[in-house]
Order: structure tokens, then sequence, then C-alpha cells
């Protein structure tokens, strides 16, 4: 077992290059399986969720890939397997997304009912409208979610209850094979959803309103190879801001959008940073402690909800008040015991609401990750905490964020990871 071990009070200061999104490259992976020719991707991120992914694409469609470095090469030249199996599926939920590519390009899937983060019940039913709505017949059967049709998917109209990203993502993949138009309604208008359309587009697809709240999808009848760069990395973007604004430091983030970022860099000015953008870069600096700003969660193009914990630190060591409303996931604050721990003044109202009180400093502790962005919200308590923190079960860190400790080292932090 592997921990983190921060010595707090060091001010970030330097410039950094943003890895590839997690949260970009999981669903393009699971949309590499509608085509049989060679698809190159690159900026590929080394995370353990991208890992998990290669190995459930690999049990579907053999040995179809090849990695060097951030470059990846995959040619699913046939489907060997459509079952995606438990062992795999239920260590990260973003797995689930092979099921449109296995539906819309065999016929047929089983995919097991997804895993990851423990944040709440994320349930996959709109998902499964969407599949019936377009023709398929859907089977839930001991643990698993069995989609099949006779006559291959139809276009359809489907109205989300709620925007639901990989309910989008999996639509949309899905009916890019599909007979006749989908018209997705309420869609996910998440950047990542529009990374995704713009991968389905360069395959041969026909998607257009990816990135807004209505996306239509005209099938084709075949999709071809292509080459793709994945995008930056818009949380961990965010949250080295975070780090730098709490150490009140100094950092330059390279090869990431602003315009993915436009809230998060307003909500940094109240707090009292200094933001200067450019088309693929932003600065960000901090001299004085922070002003408290109150935070609420909402569907893009409003505050990201897997920045929520990182922004909570920054109230805890602010100057004031603040509310943190948490509108998108229920059970959302498990990080909030491990940040009192910290000495972290938080006070829980109900199931999605918190309030903070800001102190001047926290202190160093032992604490636990409970999941992947809470456990990036601990590094930034560590960095900010008098004396020595030590985050256990940083599992979840490895599954979102590239090499952290070494970008960190790099920026003048003391960090370094230890053995048990």
């Amino acid at each position: 077992m592997e921990r983190l071990h921060i010595s707090g009070g060091n001010v970030l200061e330097g410039d950094i290059s943003i890895s590839g999104s997690k949260n970009a490259c999981l669903p393009v992976l699971a949309a590499s399986l509608l085509s049989s020719e060679r698809i190159s991707i690159f900026n590929l991120p080394d995370l353990v969720d991208v890992s998990t992914m290669l190995k459930l694409i690999g049990k579907l469609a053999g040995e179809c890939y090849e990695q060097d470095g951030s470059a990846l090469s995959i040619k699913a030249e046939e489907i060997q397997c459509k079952k995606a199996p438990y062992d795999l599926v239920r260590t990260m939920r973003a797995s689930f997304l092979v099921l449109g590519p296995l539906l819309a390009r065999c016929g047929y899937a089983e995919v097991s009912l997804p895993g990851g983060c423990a944040i709440g019940s994320r349930p996959v039913d709109q998902h499964l409208k969407g599949f019936e709505a377009m023709g398929a017949h859907i089977e839930v059967r001991d643990g698993y979610v069995i989609a099949k049709t006779t006559e291959g998917l139809q276009g359809a109209d489907i109205y989300f209850d709620n925007p639901t990203v990989g309910g989008t993502e999996n639509i949309m993949m899905a009916a890019s094979l599909a007979s006749g138009t989908t018209n997705i309604l309420n869609a996910s208008a998440e950047p990542e959803v529009k990374n995704l359309g713009d991968f389905l587009n360069a395959m041969g697809a026909d998607v257009s309103g990816h990135g807004s709240n209505q996306i239509k999808v005209k099938g084709v009848s075949s999709l071809r190879g292509c080459t793709h760069r994945v995008a930056a990395d818009r949380i961990e973007a965010g949250t080295f801001m975070v780090a730098a604004v709490a150490t009140r430091g100094q950092i330059t983030m390279n090869g990431v959008d602003p315009r993915e970022l436009e809230v998060v860099t307003e909500l940094l000015s109240e707090f009292g940073a200094e933001v200067e953008t450019s088309s693929d870069r932003i600065r960000v600096s901090m001299e004085a402690r922070p002003f408290a700003v109150d935070i609420e969660t909402a569907p893009f193009p409003g505050f990201p909800t897997d920045l929520q914990a990182q922004f909570m630190v920054l109230n805890a060591v602010a100057r004031g008040k603040a509310f943190v409303r948490e509108q998108i996931f229920e059970n959302r604050f498990m990080h909030v015991q491990e940040l009192i721990r910290m000495g972290a003044k938080i006070e829980l109202r109900g199931s999605n609401m918190a309030v903070v009180t800001g102190r001047k400093a926290l202190k160093g502790a032992p604490v636990m990750a409970t999941d992947l962005r809470a456990s990036s919200s601990l590094v930034i308590g560590g960095l900010v905490a008098v004396g020595e923190t030590i985050i256990d079960r940083i599992y979840h860190i490895d599954r979102g964020y590239e090499a952290i400790e070494k970008k960190l080292s790099a920026l003048g932090a003391t960090v370094r990871r230890i053995r048990n």
C-alpha cells in the first residue's frame, strides 16, 4: 500500500504542463471499438483508469493496441468478446461506456453494472432508457445489463430527465451507427462530450450540436480510422490553480483551454487571486489570505462538481464563512471528516450543504482518501497545513492525476510517495 507524505508550508511557483483529460480520453477509447480501422490517439495520460479501459478493450477486441508513452494505436478489427466482466467494470464507472459501441457494432452486449468512486448512486437508467428508445431489448440479470437488437438500432428522439454525461456519450456512440437520426434532448454540454463528438466526426460520423443541450446524430453505415489528440484535463488544471491560491503562490498552466474554466477563474478572482489567460495558458497568482466565497455545483458551464472538494479547502483557510452546495451528486462530502481532522471548521447541513468557516491555518494529520477528487483536496490541505500530512489509499489519486507528487515537487512542494 502506497501513501503520500507532505510537509506543508511551501509556496508553489513555476510552470506546469497539464496532462490529457481522463474524462475526455475514456469515452474516446470506448468509441474506438466502433471502427475496424486503425485509430491513433495522442496526449494519453498515464493513469490507472486509462490502463483499466485498455485492459477492457483488450478483453473485448484482443491484442488490438500498441502504446508508446502518451501515443496509442488501436485497431479493433474484430470484436472477439461481447461481455465486459465485473472484475474490470467494478473499478471504474466509465467502463460502462463500452455498452453503446458493442450494441451498435455487434447487436449484443453484456456489461456489468458499474463501480468507481463511492459518491452517490449515479444510476444508469437514463442510458438504458435511451437504448430502449432506439429499439434495443434490455434485461438486467445477475448484476449485468444484457442488451440486444435483432434489426439494428434505430434513430429516435431521446429526452434525458437530467443531463447525464455518460448517458449522452453512450447514446452518441450508439447513434453513430444506427439507422436514421437520433436527437438527444437535455443532453450534457460538458467539454468532454464535445471532445467525443469531434472524435466521432473525425471517424466519419455525422454529429452536430455537441457542446449544447441538444445533439443530433445522423447514423452512418460504418466508421473509419482517424487521428485524435486528447484535450487537456480541465479538472487537473483547476486543482493546480486552487493549490497555487491556497499556498499564496504563482503557477502558469500550459496547454489548457481557458474557455473550459471560465467559471473557475472568475471564482478564483473573487477569492482575491490574480488570473491571466491566453489562448492555451492560464496564470494564477496570490499574495494574501483569500476571501471566503460561496460555491454551488452545476452542469457545465456552471461550477464543476469535480472541483467542489478542492475549493472547500480554499474556503477552509479563507477569511470569513462560505456555503458549499453540492447539486450534482449526493454523498459527495466524504472528504469533510478528513479535513476536520486537519483542523478545518466545517458544518454539514443535510446531504448537500456544508458551511465552512475559514481558519488561518490547517494542521498536518494522517488522513484517508475516500474518492478521486476528495483525495486531491487532502493533498491541497497537506500543502497549506502546518506540519506533516500522510494520505492513505492514494490509489484514488492515481486514477485521475498523472504523477501528482512529481508535478508538485517541481513547483516547490515537499511531497514524496512512500510504501508501507
